[in-house]
């Protein structure tokens, strides 16, 4: 059940698998990451590396590369960010979002932050990444990074479940929150973090996760210049969790279906 999860020491098992995920003893690396692509079904044959032998560990087996060219980026305005399953989307009502029927958090609670006006009444996504996924992160769009929030948290699971029981989940766990500047105003890109999401990187910071910190940690990006195309990588996930796009209210709109499954690169405006 859902609740259990209350009684579970989050953090320190978020560590142990932190450290366990590193071990690069043949046996322990080799054996898991068997158990791991025959009992969550991971296809091998899209990653650049195929023989689980030749990976150094499991985070480096569960971070892997795909092949070149196997996820095309779409000509659309904005593709998806990550391979995944959208849990929830649509607009963004007075600074409402949808969680899971019958439940409602704010922008505010997300973000730790008033939002700007152009996203109280924008639109959002919800994309779910399950362990079986590429955990590689991409830029659903152009954007110039503003800046970055680190918001401490819980680390609840982000299954459906757990979605479905649990009020604020995405606003209570530990969270990257990402400001880029767009071509349609600024886009707020979220990463949440969840039970055994051992580390959460960046593609200009690297590692922020572990360790865990207690306080709220503000990164300012104005004058660095970082820019990221459509499709460059924005970051990367350790163990399954959740990406949340909120787009300003003139972008385009987001043409998503809760329980649709997305491949990094496809078109979702439109």
């Amino acid at each position: 059940m859902a609740f259990l999860q209350y009684l579970l020491p989050q953090h320190f098992l978020s560590r142990l698998m932190f450290r366990f995920a590193r071990i690069e003893k043949t046996w322990v690396k080799n054996n898991f990451t068997r158990w791991f692509v025959k009992h969550y079904q991971v296809d091998l044959l899209e990653a650049e590396i195929e023989n689980i032998e030749d990976f150094i560990h499991f985070n480096d087996f569960f971070t892997r590369a795909l092949k070149p060219s196997l996820r095309p980026i779409s000509e659309s305005e904005i593709i998806s960010p990550v391979d995944g399953v959208v849990s929830q989307a649509g607009k963004i009502n007075d600074s409402q979002i949808v969680q899971a029927k019958g439940r409602h958090y704010s922008v505010s609670s997300l973000i730790n932050d008033k939002p700007s006006k152009e996203i109280q009444n924008g639109s959002f996504a919800t994309i779910y990444l399950s362990p079986k996924d590429y955990h590689r992160i991409h830029m659903p769009c152009d954007g110039t990074l503003i800046s970055m929030k680190y918001i401490p948290g819980d680390l609840f699971s982000v299954n459906q479940n757990t979605v479905t029981s649990i009020d604020g989940v995405f606003a209570r766990n530990e969270r990257l929150v990402c400001l880029f500047e767009t071509n349609f105003g600024v886009m707020v890109f979220v990463l949440v973090g969840a039970i055994f999401v051992g580390s959460m990187q960046t593609s200009w910071e690297g590692l922020i996760t572990p360790p865990y910190s207690k306080a709220v940690k503000n990164y300012d990006y104005i004058d660095h210049q970082i820019k990221l195309l459509k499709g460059d990588e924005l970051g990367r996930f350790n163990m399954g969790s959740t990406v949340i796009m909120l787009m300003p209210e003139d972008s385009p709109e987001l043409n998503l279906e809760v329980g649709k499954a997305l491949k990094m690169g496809q078109s979702v405006a439109g």
